[in-house]
């Protein structure tokens, strides 16, 4: 960034990828908040100390570590609660749909039922910034292969978080702790799981970024609608199969790490 005074100019260098994006916003602040001083009629030798003043202090906040913003998730159940030693790092208020197709069912009277495809969400930021895209594709850990004959790829089919800032990404599962219980809460029948989910694959973004990538655990809280239709609503036949139906929801989810 260049600050320009008359002949004078100021180069400062900053990089604001792998920032927290509530950081982000406050540089902006500082940096509005700095370009309105300098226009006024003030002596250059008084502009020109305070324009370093601020562009210093700019750099200071930007540099902070990303989980120097405060996230608080709610109180949650016992099998929702994340592993010792991890700390929430960042939060992103969902809205989008749930997607489901109407496929055959040996546990309907009718022979078939919704099934959840895949999540469609933009999560933002408390100031409405996009933070990440949420869906389901393939997880390219080799680790976590593709076991379903009804999917081709090479990958198993995950929940997948992409950030719009840096383009690194997580994929994750469904926690299931050592008695057997998943990760799963329905506080409301009128809405989709709490969830708890365990990272089983992750990329750095093309230029080395790594807001997601240093995920170990994903929460999906206070959550609204996004339950598949009930009867009546295009799968109550054989004759409905493929239909499919695209429900609104919206979720807090918060990303945990133990860096």
């Amino acid at each position: 960034m260049t600050l320009g005074f008359g002949s004078t100019k100021i180069q400062v260098s900053t990089s604001l990828l792998g920032v927290n994006l509530q950081l982000r916003v406050s540089a902006k602040g500082l940096l509005t908040t700095m370009n309105s001083n300098v226009l006024s009629n003030q002596p250059t030798r008084r502009i020109i100390p305070a324009a370093c003043a601020a562009a210093l202090a700019m750099a200071c906040v930007v540099s902070l570590p990303a989980h120097a913003v405060k996230v608080t998730p709610p109180p949650v159940p016992d099998n929702l609660k994340v592993l010792d030693g991890t700390h929430p790092f960042l939060v992103g208020h969902a809205i989008g749909t749930q997607n489901y197709v109407c496929v055959p069912s040996t546990t309907t009277n009718s022979g078939v039922a919704y099934v959840l495809f895949t999540p469609e969400a933009t999560l933002f930021n408390d100031d409405g910034d996009q933070l990440i895209t949420h869906f389901f594709s393939p997880n390219p850990d080799p680790r976590d292969p593709n076991r379903s004959a009804a999917v081709v790829a090479d990958g198993a089919i995950r929940a997948t978080w992409v950030s719009s800032r840096d383009g690194s990404s997580v994929w994750a599962k469904l926690h299931v702790n050592d008695k057997g219980v998943s990760g799963s809460f329905t506080p409301d029948q009128t809405a989709v799981a709490w969830l708890l989910l365990d990272k089983v694959g992750v990329e750095d973004g093309l230029t080395g970024g790594n807001i997601l990538s240093k995920t170990t655990q994903v929460q999906r809280l206070s959550t609204t609608g996004g339950v598949a239709p009930g009867p009546g609503h295009g799968c109550d036949s054989p004759s409905d199969l493929g239909h499919t139906a695209f429900v609104d929801y919206t979720a807090d989810y918060f990303f945990y790490t133990d860096q």
